[in-house]
């Protein structure tokens, strides 16, 4: 059987359970916990029994700790996919819809999420969905605006009129 991997030594179990204090992590408090369970002198199994986890599981923690310290327990971001467009691309994007759509060119007055999926398909042939362009353009600062909705019959002298005033102080 191969020896057990070695905790790095310049944490005591004390260190590991205060930064478990202060964590707002749960996941990084349970494999702080467990760490600290072995530098008391625990077996791995008896840690993994205590976390909830596998012995793999301890074993991988512990390589984790020994990189990263207690912050390399924290709870990682997982990479999911890659993103449709890359960073040339979504500039172009930005510019075509600061400018603005040319009816000649375009064939539209305003820009919609379908046009601007069929303006990605004819210039990078990248086929996007709406749904997803969308995110794109919220996460590169644009939101959908649209105007407050009058009345075709108001008008606006009457506005005033119809203000209630203040009563006086």
């Amino acid at each position: 059987m191969a020896a057990a991997i070695g905790v790095r030594s310049d944490y005591i179990s004390g260190d590991l359970r205060r930064f478990a204090r202060r964590s707002g992590d749960p996941d990084q408090v349970r494999r702080l916990l467990a760490i600290a369970l072995i530098l008391d002198g625990a077996s791995r199994s008896e840690a993994a029994k205590v976390a909830g986890v596998t012995l793999q599981i301890v074993r991988d923690w512990v390589m984790r700790f020994n990189e990263g310290g207690p912050g390399g327990l924290a709870t990682r971001k997982a990479p999911g996919r890659a993103s449709i467009l890359n960073d040339e691309q979504r500039t172009r994007l930005a510019e075509i819809v600061e400018a603005g759509p040319i009816p000649a060119a375009h064939g539209v007055v305003r820009w919609r999420l379908c046009d601007l999926a069929q303006w990605v398909w004819d210039e990078f042939a990248l086929s996007v969905t709406r749904h997803t362009l969308g995110r794109e353009l919220r996460a590169m600062g644009y939101r959908k605006l649209s105007a407050r909705p009058r009345h075709r019959g108001q008008k606006s002298d009457d506005i005033a009129d119809f203000k209630k005033a203040l009563p006086p102080a």
